[in-house]
């Protein structure tokens, strides 16, 4: 396995060229990148390379340990080791008011304090649920509500404190019907083993949130916004793992002000496969109820992306999906390389850099990249969403020189999503969004 550092000057070359035809990409790579050509599923469910399978752990509907039920619309999710030996999945909902039928509540209406609000009477249904599995059988031997009263909880991240930071894909105010205020991201700790109130972290900042990464060196914290003209954000907290002693709030922009859509809609102004030094804006009132950080970040300068939203940290650097980017509006995927003086006042004279990795040219190979991971070998594993009455959804791997080929298959008409390893690397456990399935797949990683 390549060490990130050995290939980084020959990533120049290959990483982020635009995809191409079959027959174009057969002439870049002697070999094939990926693990073989997709297994049909006699399920119909996933397919999977010579030597895979899946095991189905918990589906929409199942009865939990709390007396609840599993909630449907899986999304983001993180996976942990926990004291005992044990391994633990949080797993986010992404339910809006209107699925209450849907959610953990729906054969007993409880109306648990520890919820963050409610509209009509009931919890709001959106927030997580925790797995906690034998690490040898993957048997489930407790699944449990451990967030409630949100709305729309999309992806988040894992941090080193061994929790998973859930996030909020909605703004909706009272105005809306709603109790409270929403667009925030809440700390919900893998060990919990009951539902913990819903805390949010303001400072952190309010928009349509996504996805959250956190630096272990730093416990510098970077988000990515849903939006069309979305901002690509850190915090700097206060007290490195206590994120809710406060922080500061910023936006990446370029010290190459000319360059400020990474978009691509419009013309390459963006070249796949280069870099940009980063510089980071300070942004006041980040708990706005206006709804307007990315409007007033972007008046200042700051780096405008296209719909920013799986995040996940590697070696020493992270990568970010941008759903809609590029000229055919298919995807990119950046990667942020951090300062070693990062968050300091000395990064002016070593700042981090951006690079555009990958854009994608054709749907066929890659298409509206949503949640991924940074699988053992360094490859990205991406989860497809695309739109349309009939999707074709995939997994689609990501060597580390921007070549990209097909690692499962969804056969049924949803998204994958929540991809994440095992500790130990060996298991790749899958969310399948609706109706909620989430599974196990192992083979020779």
């Amino acid at each position: 396995m390549l060490d990130r550092r050995q290939f980084a000057g020959a990533a120049l070359a290959f990483t982020g060229l635009a995809l191409q035809s079959g027959a174009a990409r057969a002439g870049m790579m002697a070999t094939d990148p990926g693990y073989g050509p997709l297994q049909p599923d006699p399920a119909g469910l996933l397919d999977l390379p010579p030597g895979f399978s899946y095991r189905i752990l918990s589906s929409f509907g199942d009865a939990m340990s709390d007396g609840n039920v599993v909630p449907d619309r899986a999304d983001g999710m993180g996976c942990f080791k926990l004291d005992n030996g044990r391994i633990a999945l949080v797993r986010n909902h992404e339910l809006q008011p209107k699925h209450v039928a849907d959610g953990p509540f729906a054969r007993n209406g409880h109306l648990p304090d520890e919820a963050f609000d409610r509209a009509g009477g009931s919890a709001l249904p959106g927030g997580t649920t925790t797995l906690v599995l034998d690490p040898e059988t993957f048997a489930v031997e407790r699944q449990y509500l451990s967030l409630v009263g949100t709305i729309r909880n999309c992806s988040g991240g894992v941090t080193p404190w061994n929790s998973w930071l859930s996030c909020e894909e909605n703004v909706a105010a009272p105005a809306d019907g709603v109790g409270k205020p929403h667009g925030w991201i809440f700390d919900v700790p893998a060990d919990g083993g009951t539902l913990v109130k819903a805390e949010p972290l303001k400072a952190m900042g309010r928009f349509m949130r996504e996805a959250a990464a956190v630096d272990p060196r730093t416990g510098i914290t970077y988000m990515t916004e849903d939006r069309d003209d979305s901002l690509f954000y850190r915090f700097l907290p206060d007290d490195p793992g206590s994120l809710h002693r406060g922080g500061r709030l910023q936006a990446l922009a370029f010290t190459d002000q000319w360059l400020r859509d990474t978009r691509n809609w419009a013309g390459q102004k963006m070249a796949p496969g280069s870099w940009q030094f980063a510089r980071w804006i300070d942004l006041d009132d980040p708990e706005s109820p206006n709804d307007d950080l990315r409007l007033r970040g972007a008046k200042e300068g700051a780096a405008i992306f296209a719909r920013g939203e799986g995040i996940h940290w590697g070696q020493d650097e992270l990568y970010f999906t941008c759903t809609s980017g590029g000229r055919a509006k298919q995807g990119q995927i950046m990667r942020y390389r951090p300062s070693r003086h990062e968050g300091k006042s000395r990064e002016k004279s070593a700042p981090g850099r951006l690079q555009l990795f990958l854009e994608s040219t054709d749907p066929t190979q890659y298409s509206f990249g949503d949640n991924l991971t940074v699988a053992p070998n360094d490859h990205l594993i991406v989860c497809e969403d695309q739109y349309g009455d009939t999707v074709d959804n995939h997994l689609r791997g990501v060597t580390p020189f921007g070549e990209v080929y097909a690692f499962a298959r969804v056969r049924t008409q949803t998204e994958p999503a929540g991809a994440c390893f095992s500790p130990d690397g060996k298991t790749l456990f899958l969310n399948l969004y609706s109706p909620t399935k989430t599974v196990a797949i192992t083979g020779p990683f």
